[in-house]
């Protein structure tokens, strides 16, 4: 962790919203230029902080991906009603991206007497009850009707999505008020790994089964062979539904633990205690508190979503684009297979149950090499004059990996590029790098305003990645057509 401090120490172009201002009065002004040429105290990094925030990271999309690893076991749920077979997937789909966009959004314009590590801590409590429910509902709620678990599904899953849009308004909030760009990159780190480490237990639960050759073999009951699949994924278990969920719930509740740990720590440091819990308007406090250098704990003030846009417009727009660039992938990805899956010496690597996942785990894995890149000094750009405007670039540029899918073995109807390597590495694991390496700079450009700023730009920051989340999943029924 020194190292990593090291690194960034000559990155310094902001002070932290803790510490006093060094500056003279007319330091004020939102220009980014004038922050910039001062000389600025910033808070101390903690390898403790940094630990924490990284397990925000992780906890903020474990529980999502739990809801993607046991989309198997939904499937055997529905699997006697055709339409909520068919439907349970975009359903999950618009609820979610729906309550999340929606909660975002009301939430980062609810600034004025807001209390980030407040809004931090519902959303755990909630994500605690919402998967506690969902593990015990795989072992009570057996017998009930399609109709009835659907409802229950769709219920659990708004919860779950208010949740994420409230712990994502609360923590980008409440670490940019911290003035460490490396803590918003541990955030982005965490996020990296809940995406990589469900691909890896999915690829070894699925090799973990001998394949089931010729059909025959023990029914006992495996009602999953009612369906044209060779062999029943263990993912079709109640017992690895109850896994997946349990999972999500002890995740939350350490994550729960360590937050309210850090809180406490802070608030027992004066020198530390964060200005999070109170906020001010620029009507009434413009004049006051924000000029006075010698409050050590400028006020927040709360500032409209047009005024955030105006002054990161380069870096909020590439947020979008990335997001809703990068959720062309997953279409893609669940629909292209090996080249060498019907090989004569074919491994069951190849098999699509080993093989999608094993697609995935490449994508996830370059982005979260992307999300650590940003820890080396030249490439964290978005604080050089010129870096905002080249972050925009990127993510424009970022869409030409989209024709490249159309090269690979989509459906198994052929590739232009008969090579799993090209698949695997130029484009799931480059696509990969560049959305954890742009979102992660975009993300620590919310320290591109003023001190007491900070914490409104941080949720608005948080704001752009779902809308782009959004946007993208709107868009990826085209790609799905295409």
């Amino acid at each position: 962790m020194n190292r990593i401090r090291k690194q960034f120490a000559p990155q310094v172009t902001y002070e932290a919203i803790q510490q006093p201002a060094e500056s003279d009065n007319e330091d004020n002004e939102s220009e980014v230029g004038d922050a910039a040429s001062t000389a600025p105290q910033q808070a101390p990094f903690s390898a403790y902080e940094y630990a924490v925030f990284l397990l925000l990271g992780v906890s903020m999309l474990w529980a999502w991906n739990m809801f993607l690893a046991a989309a198997p076991y939904f499937h055997h749920r529905f699997r006697t009603d055709d339409w909520a077979a068919t439907h349970y997937q975009p359903s999950i789909l618009t609820v979610s991206t729906v309550t999340n966009l929606g909660s975002s959004f009301i939430l980062a314009k609810l600034q004025k007497g807001a209390s980030y590590p407040k809004r931090t801590v519902v959303s755990l409590l909630i994500n605690i009850v919402v998967f506690t429910l969902l593990a015990f509902s795989t072992i009570l709620m057996k017998d009930v009707s399609v109709a009835t678990y659907f409802g229950f599904l769709m219920f659990m899953v708004f919860g779950a999505s208010l949740a994420a849009g409230i712990n994502q308004n609360g923590v980008y909030a409440y670490v940019a008020g911290f003035g460490r760009e490396e803590y918003t990159q541990a955030i982005m780190s965490g996020q990296g790994v809940a995406g990589v480490l469900p691909c890896i237990v999915q690829i070894i639960s699925v090799l973990s089964v001998a394949p089931n050759r010729g059909g025959g073999g023990g029914g006992g009951g495996d009602t999953a062979n009612d369906q044209n699949h060779p062999a029943a994924p263990p993912q079709e278990s109640s017992k690895s539904a109850f896994a997946y969920f349990i999972t999500a719930t002890a995740v939350s509740s350490l994550a729960l633990i360590a937050f309210t740990s850090l809180v406490n720590r802070r608030s027992h440091i004066p020198s530390l205690s964060t200005t999070s819990t109170t906020t001010t308007t620029n009507e009434t406090d413009d004049n006051t508190s924000d000029d006075d250098p010698s409050d050590p704990n400028p006020k927040t003030r709360t500032i409209s979503l047009w005024t955030l846009f105006q002054r990161l417009r380069p870096t909020a727009l590439a947020m979008i684009l990335c997001f809703t660039v990068t959720m062309t992938f997953p279409v893609f990805t669940a629909q292209i297979e090996s080249v060498n899956q019907h090989g004569p010496s074919s491994s069951r690597l190849f098999a699509a149950p080993v093989f999608i996942p094993l697609a995935f785990l490449f994508w996830n894995a370059g982005d979260l090499l992307g999300r650590m890149l940003v820890l080396w000094p030249p490439l964290s750009l978005v604080h050089r004059p010129w870096g905002p405007a080249a972050l925009l670039g990127f993510a424009c540029a970022r869409a030409a990996f989209i024709p490249l899918y159309q090269l690979c073995n989509i459906g198994g109807r052929g590739a232009v590029v008969p090579s799993d390597v090209f698949y695997l590495v130029v484009v799931q694991l480059l696509f990969g790098v560049s959305n954890g390496f742009l979102g992660s700079n975009c993300m620590m450009g919310a320290g591109l305003v003023p001190p007491e700023e900070r914490e409104p730009a941080g949720a608005f920051m948080g704001l752009m990645l779902v809308a782009g989340l959004t946007l993208g999943s709107l868009l990826s029924f085209l790609a799905a057509g295409g």
